[in-house]
Formats: C-alpha cells, structure tokens, sequence
C-alpha cells in the first residue's frame, strides 16, 4: 500500500489489556484546570515505570461540566483495577487536591467503582461534609481557598493499551514534523490519549534486553545509528524514526485514532522525507490486541 508516496508496511501494532477511568477537573478558569490536569497527568508515559498512562483527552465547555466551569477530561490506564486505583488517589491527592479552585469529578459513570473523594475527604480532618445530589455523592473539603469539591468514587471499564505506529523519514526534522501532524489529527479523536510527551516517543522499545533486569530495551531494528551493526529494519535513506503511542477505552477508538494519524503523516507525502509508515509487532509476546496497518487505512 502506498498514500502519496508514502509505503505503508504490510505489518501490525500490538497492544494489550488494561483498566481505565476518565476524571474531569474543573476551575475557576482553564488555566487553572490545566495546571491541575497537567500535574495529575505527569510522570505517566509508560506503565514500564510509572505506575500509569495518562493525558488530557480533551477540553470542557462550562455547559458540558458537573459544576458549569471550564473543565479538563483526562483518561488514565494501568495493567489492573488495583493499580488504577491507587494511581488516581495518589495523583488526586497530590495534584488536584492542592491545585487553587478546583473540583473533581467522575468522567465514567458504569463499571467497576474506585474511590476518588472517598478517602481525599479525610484531608478535612472532621470538617468535611458530604451531599448527595442528583443520586451522587460528593465531597465538600475545607481548604485554605475554600472548598475542595469532590465526587465520592469514580468507574473503571476494560481498555486497550499499546496502539501505535512508526513514521519513517528521511531527517529527523521531518519525522518530527509528520508526527506533530499526526497528534494535531489525533487529538480530535474521543476516548484516547497519547501519552509520552507532546504525543511522540523517540525511544520505542522491544520486547526483553540482553540484560535480565530490564524487560525492554532500545528497538535495534529501527535506529539509523546501528545500520550495519544489527538486523536493521531500515533502508538506507531512513535517518529518523519515531514512534506514537495510543491508549484507548476501546479497540475502535485506537483504530479511529491510528487511521487519522497516519492520514495526516502522509499528507506530508514523500516530497517532504517521509518514506514509510510501520508500527511495533514484537511477534505475539506484547498482547492480544493486533492493528493491521493496511486494513485500518483501506
């Protein structure tokens, strides 16, 4: 398959299970539900040692938010509903909960339910009410600002992590700029997220390394600086690879996401560097989840 000159490779990304659970925080204004987004989202590229994955899905309108003010929707995946669980407590704990004006609320409202204010409240030490409204639960939590508003739990559903893609290019200024494309697409998507920082990874790894501590390590096969010292995967006008990572609540969801992403890296087309799109496939040993490039973009 070609798309403006731009060869899409006859392979597959391979992703895997995990538990997922969106959260909306608002603000007095949406610089201020930024910064808590942001702080909560951080440090949360890769469940390899995060702990999580996490990022801002998408931005609020005030009619579209529990408490009518301009609000953030952030998704965060991990490899279980334990480990979600703590992630999201810690994270709301330290991040939300002291970040000036805001409030917390469920964004997933069926599945499995995780604490989200329900422990936070004992920050109030005593002072904190709780009010039942519209059949939900929340949390009013004195602070030196306020009130700290807090829905009691938030849900967890089944998701899928590890959805990706690579774009191939001639320089690394051009794969950069073809994934920048691809991300700006992407973002205009629901349900998914693109975890590592501004979207892209310049380190995609494989599966297992020469060294027994660590269970990934650099994708050999794709770095240009190890032509002619491995098995590369890359002909010799490839001089830059990188890598975008999807987490989606669903397997459409991340299809929808890949198909609009390699859209936009190949509007870019051959005449600006960019030779091939690929993605990982480590073989069956990743997961169960398989995205085939050339049926997603058929």
């Amino acid at each position: 398959m070609n798309i403006n000159g731009v060869q899409i490779d006859a392979t597959f990304a391979e992703a895997f299970p995990m538990r997922a659970t969106r959260v909306i925080i608002t603000a007095q204004n949406l610089k201020w539900a930024y910064h808590a987004a942001q702080a909560m989202t951080g440090f949360a590229t890769s469940v390899i040692a995060c702990g999580c994955e996490a990022g801002i899905e998408r931005e609020l309108e005030p009619s579209e938010t529990p408490d009518g003010r301009p609000g953030i929707a952030a998704l965060i995946f991990a490899m279980g509903g334990k480990t979600l669980a703590k992630q999201v407590e810690t994270r709301a704990g330290q991040c939300v909960l002291t970040s000036p004006t805001s409030a917390l609320f469920a964004g997933i409202r069926e599945g499995d339910k995780i604490p989200l204010g329900k422990n936070l409240r004992f920050f109030g030490d005593g002072f904190q009410i709780a009010k039942r409204i519209g059949g939900k639960r929340y949390w009013r939590v004195p602070v030196m600002d306020g009130e700290f508003l807090c829905e009691d739990t938030t849900c967890t559903v089944k998701a899928v992590g590890g959805g990706n893609f690579l774009i191939l290019a001639e320089s690394q200024p051009q794969a950069l700029a073809a994934c920048e494309a691809a991300i700006d697409a992407m973002k205009k998507i629901p349900n998914v997220i693109m975890p590592f920082p501004g979207g892209v990874v310049r380190s995609g790894s494989k599966v297992g390394s020469k060294y027994k501590a660590l269970s990934a390590s650099t994708n050999d096969a794709f770095c240009p600086t190890l032509k002619g010292q491995t098995k590369t995967d890359l002909s010799p006008e490839i001089e830059s690879v990188m890598e975008i990572v999807i987490d989606g609540l669903t397997d459409e969801d991340i299809k929808k996401a890949m198909r609009v992403g390699i859209e936009a890296a190949c509007g870019l087309g051959a005449e600006n560097g960019i030779r091939r799109i690929s993605a990982g496939n480590y073989g069956g040993k990743l997961g169960p989840f398989l995205f085939h490039l050339q049926e997603i973009m058929a």
